[in-house]
């Protein structure tokens, strides 16, 4: 069966953005289709200055948010990484795989490392090698597949050179995995800066539509959303990048094309009303589900456990057969396990 694994950092609230490019996915499709985990990745929140009761309740919110959204223990794995030892032991041993200039060429790096120097700020070590992190938390599972947004394939490159170059020095430990995209709503942009991504980490302002927002403050938000010159509504994501993201999102929301919805608006005006109760009806389930959840917080905490448990038992093999191809004396508990399986293996080949 195809593994998928993918995950969402607690830097900042979830956004329409997250909803509409990833999480709606792993819900309808990812989850009934493939064997599926999908991770709070809050390793990856450390990278820069955070305070840490914040990252705590974000990853909570984060957590209950992906189970709002329709994802069924069930059906899926969902828990935290850092609950998970093996994630921080593989990671180490790909860093000594990677190499100074392939983290170094990584976009986001030089992007958020840039903007920390501009506000006078030191650069943390593991903003530089986070993405060997990630590598690791793929690459534990044996994951085939991990959906991602545009801004995150680079990363799943890396993955997949990381995989191939230790097969091929160390001999064959790790599935090479794929990335995959959605057709509509993969890379859903600010509202005041279309040029920009709907991020949850670096932006507060009106551009951005979280998950959590009362209806009215999405009306809002949409309707004073930025647009282009001209008044024709059009499909044109280089032209008219303002209207193409509108487009874009009201698509993601009715299953429609973005270039076959724009012949139907006379005006912004209606195609920004249309957009803004698109977005209400879609969030309306995940919110109702939100707000029940939070009224039994043991029930999340119950998954995560049950999710850190069966994400365990899957990647410490894999992570304990990486660490001996790289050359790790194993432990002497491992080694006895090994020792106890040959010798079943043994005794069944004699009967």
């Amino acid at each position: 069966m195809t593994r998928v694994f993918s995950g969402v950092k607690p830097t900042g609230h979830l956004t329409l953005g997250n909803y509409l490019g990833a999480m709606r996915r792993w819900a309808a499709v990812d989850q009934h289709r493939a064997d599926s985990l999908f991770c709070i990745v809050d390793l990856h929140a450390l990278t820069v200055d955070h305070d840490p009761a914040r990252v705590r309740r974000l990853s909570r919110q984060a957590a209950t948010l992906l189970l709002a959204s329709g994802l069924d223990p069930e059906l899926c794995t969902v828990f935290v990484q850092s609950h998970v030892d093996e994630h921080t032991r593989l990671s180490y041993v790909l860093e000594c795989v990677a190499s100074d200039g392939e983290m170094r060429r990584m976009i986001q790096y030089r992007e958020k490392a840039a903007r920390e120097r501009a506000r006078g700020g030191s650069v943390r070590l593991s903003l530089l090698t986070y993405p060997v992190l990630m590598a690791a938390d793929i690459l534990a599972y044996g994951a085939d597949e991990v959906p991602v947004g545009d801004d995150q394939a680079q990363h799943v490159e890396l993955t997949r050179d990381l995989a191939v170059r230790f097969n091929q020095r160390y001999g064959h430990t790790f599935v090479v995995p794929r990335a995959t995209r959605p057709a509509v709503g993969a890379r859903v942009m600010n509202l005041q800066d279309p040029a920009s991504k709907m991020g949850k980490s670096e932006d507060v302002g009106p551009g951005i539509v979280y998950l959590l927002d009362e209806p009215d403050v999405v009306r809002k938000k949409i309707m004073r959303a930025v647009t282009d010159s001209g008044r024709d509504v059009e499909y044109d994501p280089e032209g008219r990048p303002g209207v193409a993201n509108l487009l874009e999102i009201l698509a993601a929301c009715t299953d429609g094309e973005p270039s076959e919805l724009g012949g139907g608006y006379e005006s912004y005006g209606d195609l920004k009303r249309d957009t803004a109760e698109a977005v209400v009806e879609a969030l309306r389930p995940l919110r109702d589900r939100h707000r029940e959840m939070c009224a039994d917080p043991a029930f999340v905490e119950g998954v995560l456990r049950d999710g850190a448990e069966r994400a365990r038992a899957m990647a410490r093999p894999t992570v304990d057969a990486a660490c001996r191809a790289i050359g790790l004396l194993p432990a002497a508990s491992e080694a006895e396990a090994v020792t106890e399986s040959v010798a079943v293996a043994v005794v069944n080949m004699g009967r």
